[in-house]
């Protein structure tokens, strides 16, 4: 009867392609084990030899080129063409020349300012001392009668002050009245837009006798 058996590894080829496998890496391990593949490496890759390189030296760089200088061109003027006209025939006639003179413009002159006045009167409060009951009793026995002029001077707070007679009545007893009409007593000032004001006026005072 015929009986079937299993073919070893090692038979055929395949067999002998793994015992060269098997030979080749004991012959490995026994190089390195003896140190054959450290000779064997050292001359296939000879040892690596480090030399030092001498910094070359530096070589004086030129110096640089002077600046290009541009070309100043002289300016020249441009020729000047001169109208050469024929002469001119002298003539012996004279050039009168006669300034005029302009008349200056007139001076700006400015606007009057326009103030408002009003002048002195009489103060119902202080009225003056005249009438019949100031009238000269002298003056009324010899019939005396006048007119006169009285300059007076009337402050800011309409005190009277300054009395003078500026015309007289013809009676000096009848003057003598006026001023005593007057002196001491009170009147509305004058005013200039509105504000009192000291002014210097006349004020006239008639002396007549009704009981005659």
């Amino acid at each position: 009867m015929y009986k079937y058996e299993e073919p070893s590894i090692f038979s055929g080829p395949r067999g002998a392609a793994l015992i060269a496998v098997i030979i080749l890496h004991i012959g490995i391990v026994w190089a390195f084990y003896t140190g054959l593949a450290g000779k064997l490496v050292q001359k296939i890759i000879p040892p690596v030899e480090i030399a030092q390189i001498e910094k070359p030296k530096e070589v004086d760089k030129p110096p640089p080129p002077p600046p290009k200088l541009e070309e100043v061109k002289p300016f020249v003027p441009p020729p000047e063409f001169v109208d050469i006209q024929a002469p001119q025939q002298q003539s012996n006639a004279i050039t009168e020349t006669t300034q005029v003179r302009r008349p200056a413009p007139p001076p700006v002159v400015a606007p009057p300012v326009h103030h408002e006045h009003t002048g002195v009167a009489m103060d119902p409060r202080h009225p003056l001392k005249i009438g019949e009951d100031y009238y000269p009793d002298a003056s009324k026995r010899a019939g005396e009668e006048g007119r006169c002029v009285v300059t007076i001077t009337v402050s800011a707070d309409g005190r009277i002050s300054n009395e003078s007679i500026a015309q007289s009545s013809g009676f000096p007893r009848l003057d003598e009245a006026c001023l005593k009409a007057v002196r001491g007593q009170r009147m509305k000032p004058a005013t200039e837009d509105g504000k009192p004001i000291d002014t210097t006026a006349q004020l006239p005072i008639v002396w007549k006798l009704t009981n005659r």
